[in-house]
């Protein structure tokens, strides 16, 4: 790869294109550090004003698979077969955290963004390189219902002492070409293993006496509280609202109270943020009725205000000479002065903004 990466890039990396980071290496810990930081290897030197490594691949095992955050990545590498479904999601996730490249860490030169949108500017999307069929492996052919048996008495397992597994070990130096190449897109659906994940919390929640107990009563509160103590960030599954939200894969965020009532009938599916949105306007409407010649203003200003944070700054502190480069600037200055005030003011008082975060 190193190789590889001296032709096409000469004098760009002198074999430090790609660096092996595992346990067996010195100093293997602070070399995860500098690769989440852009520093593995050095700086690169592609240009002075964009801060990024001299390495752009680091090659581990078994390490920087769980617990490890590179917000950043933008491509994630499986080159052996994953069995566990546990580590699958661990090992994807290491590509879904949220990253800004205008981050000012990142990006010295803020004019460089000019010509370049925001959908751009935020990382949407990363890509999973899957050399061994993982994917379909947990889409179509693990048994998610399979109980598993317990080892028999005498044996262990590997790192337990007594013995363990033997692997036999298999060195080829046979040439392996790439036989076939297909992109699948993954939408919001999510993966097969994201949904079972939210499947097997619903059925541990459905089965607590306790929280059926409290539905009954109706105490949405006192439900939260118990499944935050009693079933979150607990060993084998470690259930917490954050992974609860991937699996769910919705366009905004859910709370806690949203979960428990679609899992337990009150309300029928997870309305996405254009649904809310519409929902929340319509309640500004039936109250106000703007006059129709600016009613689609009004919705696309009141939509706007909610989901744009750098709309709302401007708008909220007056800094009326930047909606020249806004591009909800002309929306507003199409409203009437009293829309332009009544509905911030509507939103501060009866909109909770937070569930329409992503």
């Amino acid at each position: 790869m190193n190789e590889f990466a001296d032709k096409m890039f000469p004098d760009k990396y002198q074999s430090d294109f790609a660096m092996q980071v595992t346990s067996w290496i010195p100093d293997a810990q602070q070399l995860t550090i500098n690769f989440t930081n852009n520093r593995l290897g050095g700086k690169g030197n592609f240009h002075d004003l964009y801060q990024t490594s001299k390495t752009r691949v680091c090659v581990t095992v078994g390490m920087m698979t769980t617990g490890y955050d590179c917000p950043d990545i933008l491509n994630v590498c499986l080159m052996r077969p994953i069995f566990s479904p546990t580590d699958f999601i661990q090992i994807k996730g290491r590509g879904t955290r949220k990253f800004n490249f205008a981050n000012k860490e990142v990006l010295k030169d803020k004019s460089l963004i000019e010509n370049i949108s925001e959908e751009n500017l935020q990382k949407s999307r990363f890509k999973l390189f899957d050399f061994f069929a993982n994917c379909e492996y947990f889409e179509e052919k693990f048994n998610y219902d399979e109980v598993l048996k317990l080892p028999p008495k005498g044996t262990s397992t590997e790192g337990g002492g007594g013995g363990g597994y033997v692997v036999d070990e298999y060195d080829s130096t046979r040439h392996d070409p790439l036989k076939t190449f297909t992109v699948n897109e993954i939408g919001l659906e999510g993966m097969k293993i994201d949904r079972m994940y939210f499947e097997k919390f619903e059925d541990k929640v459905k089965e607590d006496d306790k929280i059926k107990e409290l539905v009954q009563q109706k105490d949405f509160d006192a439900i939260e509280q118990y499944i935050i103590s009693q079933i979150f960030d607990k060993p084998e599954e470690y259930y917490n609202i954050s992974k609860l939200r991937n699996a769910i894969k919705i366009d905004r965020r859910l709370s806690l109270r949203e979960i428990i009532e679609k899992i337990f009938g009150f309300i029928p599916y997870f309305k996405s943020k254009d649904e809310l949105l519409d929902e929340e306007f319509e309640k500004f409407d039936s109250r106000y009725l703007p006059p129709e010649e600016y009613f689609t203003f009004a919705r696309d200003y009141f939509k706007s205000y909610i989901t744009d944070f750098e709309f709302r700054d401007i708008i909220e502190n007056r800094k009326y000479a930047l909606l020249n480069t806004n591009p909800n600037g002309d929306v507003f200055r199409k409203l009437p002065p009293e829309l332009r005030f009544a509905i911030p003011e509507y939103i501060k008082d009866n909109v909770s903004l937070n569930k329409f975060v992503a």
